[in-house]
């Protein structure tokens, strides 16, 4: 049995006049001890999703399970099996690290001793700054500390959204880190992100944007899709530079990538397109690449 099962989610907010829908019929299911990213930008719809989940938000349309349990039927049992860590930091401010901790497992009627083996790799990092007030923390330490209280109940199912927003390069290599050993553990995680390289990172994704459900598939499957050759170019004027792009006959699309441009072409002759560039009087340097999440995401958001 699936850990998680989406139909047909809608979730609207507002009055008619001003209506906007968060969701519009999102379906998808996640597979016991997977790793399963939702990824999309700011206004996607993942918070609204991961509300639902966990019993926070009622749909407007469709159902959802977890671990088997409607999560409008049976929402006190969900909450009694899951962990939910949300993507603003919600822990009490001015109690101690440790009082956060010994609080959450008290509601969940546990202790930080029974449960401490599946959160002592997180918690030994902070735990020297248990009398430390949750306010005091720097984001990393807030983000593990926030990872701990959804664990200490031992949840099947954990709930992350946009659990690396804000914090350094080192901190979120860490905690993927750590999820990977949580989920060695048999916790099924479903974490959402606006940082298209972690897509990666996950067994499967779900590329989700204002409301829509992209693509489901695993980081390899959705890239294979591509289906169109793709290059990378850098000219002594990018902004010229990307305008010629565009009126190339063999270019389908073009758009600004870091220090390139990135140019999905028709077909694979390439020739036709530097040798055009020259002419303009461009000093190119043109690469073809193979193409990662965001240029599937780009692709499938202009479909």
């Amino acid at each position: 049995m699936p850990a998680v099962v989406v139909e047909n989610i809608v979730k609207r907010y507002g009055l008619k006049k001003d209506e906007v829908i968060a969701l519009q019929g999102i379906s998808f299911e996640v597979e016991p001890g997977e790793l399963f990213g939702i990824i999309g930008p700011d206004g996607a719809g993942k918070t609204s999703l991961f509300r639902i989940l966990t019993t926070l938000l009622l749909p407007e349309q469709g159902t959802a399970t977890v671990n088997g349990f409607d999560v409008v039927k049976d929402y006190k049992k969900i909450r009694q099996t899951v962990g939910y860590m949300p993507g603003k930091f919600s822990l009490y401010q001015d109690l101690t690290v440790q009082e956060n901790l010994d609080f959450f497992a008290t509601i969940f009627n546990t202790t930080i001793r029974e449960n401490y083996e599946l959160i002592r790799d997180i918690y030994s990092q902070i735990e020297p700054f248990k009398k430390r007030r949750a306010g005091k923390l720097s984001g990393g330490m807030k983000q593990k500390l926030a990872l701990s209280c959804a664990l200490i109940h031992r949840p099947s199912v954990l709930f992350l959204d946009e659990p690396t927003t804000g914090v350094d390069a080192v901190s979120r290599k860490e905690f993927w880190e750590m999820l990977k050993r949580l989920k060695r553990q048999g916790i099924t995680i479903l974490v959402s992100t606006p940082y298209m390289d972690e897509a990666s990172l996950c067994d499967r994704v779900a590329l989700v944007q204002s409301g829509r459900l992209m693509s489901v598939d695993t980081p390899a499957g959705v890239t294979n899709s591509f289906g169109k050759p793709l290059v990378a170019v850098r000219g002594n004027n990018m902004l010229e530079l990307l305008h010629l792009l565009t009126q190339h006959e063999n270019v389908a699309d073009a758009y600004p990538f870091g220090e390139f441009h990135h140019a999905v072409l028709k077909d694979d002759d390439q020739t036709s397109l530097e040798a055009y560039l020259e002419a303009q009087g461009q000093k190119i340097e043109l690469k073809k690449i193979k193409p990662d999440i965001e240029d599937c995401f780009i692709a499938l958001m202009k479909n």
